[in-house]
């Protein structure tokens, strides 16, 4: 995650992350969707752990976790996912997670299991700084990061503490609510995301709402990298399997032309 953000800074470029769910619509179509979305030109990949109960995201991303846990996913198989991506890419590789399966799979056997699969970072929803200690002990060992999120209500106060022992960027949320497309007041982003990089000696990245080359086009210039998620999901929800892989590579490379055009205008 390092080197990828030195890297693209050096070149003067911001990421596109995508978040795509392990295991939706079934193991072998989303080794498929991942393998193109890298080749596509996703600078990181966000691996959605399937969950029952994920409160912070939209109808879309609830019902690819569903679709997920059906055909058997788990945090195994998606561990057994990212074994399988990264043998085919350097890309790096964020696992996206309610503490839930995490605290339940254990974790010391989170911390070798994920590091073996050469997973760069954990971005844990619901796990709060105060509560993540035992989490960061078994990391301590690794290279894996944390990362942290932080919405449009939290304070200059709590975000310094956010990012202490946070590292590979921090998610900034750019409206309140649920995960999702639309919605978004380009304005207000801009104004809070310089706001909090003022604050942050970590790469920040804008997600929640971001759904296609306009959007990627006019928040690009406001923050490190941009995260992708709901508007992939419901390409892998519309469309069969066969075709899906091709076509979420082609919305990757809509929203890259618009992150293209921001940095040509500048």
């Amino acid at each position: 995650l390092d080197t990828t953000f030195t890297h693209l800074a050096d070149l003067n470029q911001k990421a596109l992350v995508g978040f795509i769910t392990a295991g939706d619509p079934d193991y072998d179509t989303s080794l498929a969707i991942l393998k193109k979305a890298c080749q596509a030109g996703l600078d990181i990949i966000e691996l959605g752990v399937p969950f029952s109960d994920p409160t912070c995201d939209g109808p879309i991303i609830q019902r690819a976790s569903l679709r997920a846990l059906k055909n058997g996913a788990s945090l195994a198989r998606t561990l057994a996912l990212a074994t399988e991506l990264r043998r085919t890419t350097n890309t790096p590789i964020v696992l996206f997670s309610y503490y839930n399966p995490l605290f339940q799979y254990g974790l010391e056997r989170l911390a070798k299991d994920a590091s073996a699969a050469g997973v760069d970072g954990l971005l844990i929803v619901d796990l709060p700084p105060e509560e993540a200690g035992p989490l960061e002990k078994a990391l301590k060992t690794t290279d894996i990061h944390i990362i942290r999120l932080a919405a449009p209500t939290t304070t200059p106060q709590r975000l310094k503490m956010l990012v202490k022992g946070a590292g590979g960027f921090l998610y900034l949320i750019t409206r309140l609510g649920v995960t999702g497309t639309g919605g978004l007041d380009y304005e207000a982003v801009k104004k809070h995301a310089a706001s909090v990089k003022t604050l942050c000696p970590l790469p920040v990245c804008l997600g929640f709402g971001i759904s296609n080359g306009r959007d990627t086009e006019i928040l690009a210039p406001f923050a490190d990298g941009l995260v992708i998620g709901s508007a992939l999901e419901r390409i892998i929800e519309e469309n069969a399997a066969a075709d899906t892989p091709a076509l979420v590579a082609a919305k990757i490379c809509e929203l890259r032309e618009g992150m293209n055009r921001a940095q040509s205008s500048r």
